[in-house]
């Protein structure tokens, strides 16, 4: 089986990334934008990092100020754009978004920087360049998870995303993130994986795409876990989708374009019924 499908250009000769784009053309479907600019880019991830907030906030993983979701400045990759310190994900917007460097020196905004949030991104990003974004925040079944040390099984197509994709990390278990080495200690089991189980601690993802594909990914994630527990509460052993399957499964509805693409739909709905979001 091959683990990617073969895909036709559209018909205006386009190439096609993913069988989830039509082939038919002049159907309404979500594009990833060109950018013209650097300002540009900077407000698309702006107002997208807020979208990822209040998409957390909709989902329920907000834990008081716990959590913290970062992207890059595009014209400056060593700064990092996050939501503010004790603001709830549901009240983060543009005007409050704070910009920071790798030593967690705020460069803009008027809102502290999240101490635990500055100690594990920035670590993260400064040793991964390519890394464009990451999430964090303090979940129900992420932290349950979290605490058995164990890696997810590929009981679903959902699950099989994450299929030999992510790890699971020891390194400062249970100990909360405020002093460097422990940034230091996480941030190189992060090298060509798009998501971590900490333990005793927590769920992070990370993206080499965009803070869409971040944040979907992570509520993904926190689901996947949902799922596992469940299982694992009912006693009964489940039938595991096959590594040649979850794999399949991985590389086609699991790429980071159909993290953007998931998340598309969340962006609509909380820019429609958020519009407070852009001030």
């Amino acid at each position: 089986m091959d683990t990617v499908l073969k895909l036709e250009p559209t018909a205006n000769g386009k190439p096609r990334i993913s069988i989830y784009q039509p082939e038919q053309e002049g159907l309404i479907f979500p594009e990833m934008p060109d950018f013209t600019s650097f300002e540009q880019e900077r407000q698309y991830r702006k107002q997208h990092l807020v979208a990822a907030c209040r998409a957390f906030a909709a989902h329920s993983l907000d834990y008081g100020f716990a959590g913290h979701l970062t992207v890059r400045d595009p014209e400056f990759p060593e700064l990092y754009w996050t939501n503010p310190m004790a603001v709830h994900f549901s009240k983060v917007k543009l005007s409050n978004l704070i910009l920071a460097d790798h030593q967690g020196k705020v460069v803009q905004g008027e809102y502290a920087i999240n101490r635990a949030g500055f100690v594990l991104h920035a670590a993260v990003h400064e040793e991964h360049p390519d890394i464009v974004a990451m999430c964090h925040a303090h979940t129900i079944y992420g932290g349950a998870w979290a605490a058995t040390g164990r890696p997810l099984l590929p009981i679903t197509q959902d699950a099989a995303v994450f299929f030999e994709d992510h790890v699971v990390i020891t390194a400062e278990a249970g100990a909360v993130a405020v002093e460097t080495k422990a940034g230091n200690s996480v941030c190189g089991s992060f090298k060509n994986v798009r998501a971590a189980i900490h333990q005793n601690h927590g769920l992070l993802t990370a993206s080499r795409h965009s803070i869409d594909e971040a944040a979907f990914w992570f509520i993904a994630l926190e689901r996947c876990c949902q799922q596992q527990l469940l299982i694992e509460a009912a006693g009964i052993e489940p039938k595991l989708v096959t590594p040649e399957r979850a794999r399949y499964s991985r590389e086609n509805v699991g790429s980071p374009y159909i993290g953007w693409l998931h998340f598309q739909a969340l962006y609509d709905k909380i820019a429609t019924e958020q519009p407070d979001m852009f001030s």
